[in-house]
């Protein structure tokens, strides 16, 4: 088995570029890998299940906890000869970028994964051994092995390699070159996403294809090969119980793959639909999940689909079992702006109008309380959530108390009732099968008696 974390000193140091061109190179070996990723992004999953055509999942310690992180990692590797998991953010950035928790190195250490530290030498050459060596011993097992260098010209790495080398003790395994036929472009903090970029196949096949010509890949694979023993065991596929529309186009594309795990061992079929291009829900459904992506980009596009706005007002007036986070929430609002700020109509089953904000709103980790039983929470319980927008609502409900760790900065947020989750809140059921149960139990109810 190959296993190794990749991570870097800083973002934007290219670990999605790295990452991808080494599960691409990987398979052209023969190798099968699968992929994950540390934190709550959505984005990153999407180009490794390009290459892959299997799920990336993610590993986030704040969402989830060790145990339950231990189990759905063996889960995904069991079957396959690599795993690569891609950092998030500098090594040991984690939870108000003060702690390490949650961080890339958290989810090395937790895992015990051999780390590949990508290194971006701009403007600096014997400093980065400096970087590297104080790295190394900022916790007592850093559990870095290996540097690869990225954005380098060839004459520079012939250079740095073994001077970096005689200085860590640590093997270079490789270099990407500058290549911006090959880049990646990004919107606001996070990539485009996998769908959008067009000649996305080509970059990666360019980008692994130099990745073999300038890494010491039998250098790498026996440095990152693991003896662990296999802990497959086995996985007891629950029999569907009701169906959960889910919906998923280029509009609402950010949803966690152990979530939707979490409603099918709870007993849920799932059924995709598009919002933006059907005209009615999935027949026979129990329950409907309106997922967070961009809606504001489309927002004409879903305002013109009437018969599905009022489709889904109509469910939901009729008690139709529905979460909806983030986009999937704006949706449900009476309008939402796009980013010239024109505003359209939308499903208006919820009171707030999504407005355009010059920056981030509420960003980062928060733990929810419940205010009062719900569809999916009791009274008082306590939920580890993620938020991600530049857009508001004029009307964020007050369910639910948000507050953020470290900070304690603290808001009210969120609509709940026997039938509805909607907010900007991320959840991840995973750590919740609760959540998953309850939701897929109301839905089986509101199936038997529609």
């Amino acid at each position: 088995m190959i296993e190794f974390l990749i991570a870097a000193l800083s973002s934007g140091s290219g670990k999605t570029a790295v990452t991808c061109a080494m599960l691409a190179a990987l398979k052209k070996r023969g190798i099968s890998p699968c992929a994950f990723k540390c934190g709550p992004d959505y984005i990153d999953p999407m180009f490794h299940r390009s290459i892959l055509g299997i799920q990336s999942h993610n590993l986030d310690l704040f969402l989830c906890e060790e145990q339950k992180l231990k189990r759905l990692y063996q889960r995904a590797v069991c079957g396959q000869d690599a795993a690569i998991c891609e950092g998030v953010m500098g090594f040991f950035d984690g939870v108000g970028g003060t702690t390490d928790r949650a961080s890339s190195w958290h989810v090395a250490d937790t895992l015990d994964l051999p780390v590949l530290l990508v290194l971006r030498p701009k403007g600096s050459s014997l400093t980065l051994s400096a970087q590297v060596k104080g790295m190394c011993g900022f916790r007592q097992n850093s559990h870095i092995a290996g540097l690869f260098l990225n954005d380098c010209s060839p004459m520079l790495f012939r250079s740095l390699a073994p001077m970096l080398e005689r200085e860590t003790g640590l093997p270079v395994l490789g270099y990407l070159p500058h290549m911006p036929e090959a880049a990646f472009e990004s919107r606001h903090l996070g990539l485009y996403t996998a769908g959008e970029i067009e000649d996305l196949q080509q970059r990666i096949d360019v980008l692994a294809q130099t990745l073999e010509e300038t890494t010491d890949f039998d250098r790498l694979l026996t440095l990152f090969a693991t003896d662990k023993p296999s802990e497959c065991g086995s996985v007891t596929e629950t029999p569907a119980k009701t169906k959960i529309a889910v919906a998923q186009d280029e509009a609402f594309c950010f949803v966690y793959a152990e979530t939707l795990a979490a409603l099918r061992q709870a007993g849920a079929e799932i059924v995709p639909f598009s919002p933006m291009r059907d005209t009615a829900l999935p027949k026979d459904i129990g329950g409907l999940y309106l997922p967070g992506g961009y809606p504001e980009l489309y927002a004409q596009t879903l305002a013109e689909n009437a018969p599905m706005r009022q489709a889904i007002k109509e469910a939901i007036q009729a008690g139709l079992p529905t979460v909806a986070e983030c986009g999937g929430f704006l949706y449900l609002g009476q309008s939402l702006q796009n980013e010239n700020g024109t505003a359209y109509p939308m499903v208006g089953a919820l009171p707030g109008h999504g407005v355009k904000k010059d920056k981030l709103v509420r960003f980062g980790y928060a733990t929810m309380t419940a205010q009062t039983d719900s569809l999916l929470f009791a009274k008082g319980q306590q939920i580890p959530v993620h938020e991600f927008h530049y857009w508001d609502s004029t009307e964020n409900g007050d369910a639910f108390f948000a507050e953020k760790p470290i900070s304690a900065r603290s808001w009210a947020c969120g609509f709940a009732n026997p039938s509805l989750y909607a907010g900007f809140p991320h959840l991840y059921f995973w750590s919740n099968p609760k959540c998953a149960a309850r939701f897929v139990q109301a839905a089986m109810q509101y199936q038997a008696n529609p």
